[in-house]
């Protein structure tokens, strides 16, 4: 009973700002409506001590000036509406693809992409690749120490110095709340080493001081090769398993099967 009572009094909750919001709907045609009259009628009431203007004149002057005094505020406030409806909608679109603290994709957008890629047929040459999970080293210690913002900033720092050393064709997911995933399609063994060296080197470099102290940002890379797609599951757990740990990286090639 008392778990009905509370589902009960969310709905009503629920109900009130819909209400509120027909209500204020409601008011503003019921004034947009007398005001247009009012316009209407005392322009009518004025043409009508005119006596330079024909009844066709003054007729012309309530036809051109009503749609003008009335239409084009009523159909800019439409307007700016609908851009702000639109842009609502590209920020939920963004919010519901991208991960909000990275910029990077959120897990399920990538893991959708990376199986999408595995369902569709692709060319002999597309369909080998590399995949690498990266992981922040002494996250949680800077995250006792300085707090979880700073945390957060070195997670910022990552994303944006992994994406700055992948192509534009790779994709870059956060898959995890303190790992990242890089997908690299057509991407050799030499070429996935040397991709998942730089970020380890690029990492180190960049700047980091909490609070003042300076610190040094390190990232653990495991990842995997593979000559056919795989789905997400088939790369990342190899992937993961190649995590060395302490700043290194390892990777691990998947064999073509045997037909």
């Amino acid at each position: 009973m008392a778990l009905e009572r509370r589902s009960t009094m969310s709905n009503a909750a629920a109900d009130v700002p819909a209400h509120h919001e027909w209500k204020t709907i409601a008011w503003l045609a019921i004034l947009g409506t007398v005001g247009s009259l009012c316009v209407s009628l005392i322009l009518n009431y004025l043409l009508l001590f005119s006596e330079t203007l024909t009844p066709f004149g003054r007729g012309m002057i309530t036809a051109t000036l009503l749609p003008v005094v009335i239409c084009l505020p009523l159909f800019v406030f439409i307007g700016l509406k609908l851009a702000e409806i639109r842009r609502y909608r590209r920020e939920l679109n963004r919010a519901a693809t991208f991960d909000t603290l990275t910029g990077c994709l959120n897990g399920r957008v990538f893991t959708s992409l990376i199986e999408r890629r595995a369902i569709r047929s692709s060319p002999q040459g597309e369909r080998s690749g590399a995949f690498l999970v990266i992981h922040p080293e002494h996250l949680n210690a800077i995250n006792l120490r300085f707090g979880l913002n700073w945390g957060d900033e070195a997670l910022r720092l990552i994303a944006s110095t992994i994406r700055s050393c992948v192509r534009s064709q790779d994709v870059v997911g956060r898959i995890g709340a303190s790992m990242f995933g890089v997908f690299l399609p057509g991407t050799d063994e030499a070429d996935a080493r040397t991709v998942g060296e730089r970020i380890r080197a690029t990492v180190s470099q960049v700047y980091f001081a909490p609070q003042g102290a300076e610190e040094i940002l390190a990232v653990s890379v495991g990842g995997v090769v593979f000559e056919q797609d795989l789905d997400f599951e088939d790369m990342f757990r190899p992937a993961e398993e190649s995590l060395s740990g302490k700043g290194g990286f390892g990777l691990s090639r998947i064999q073509r099967a045997s037909m």
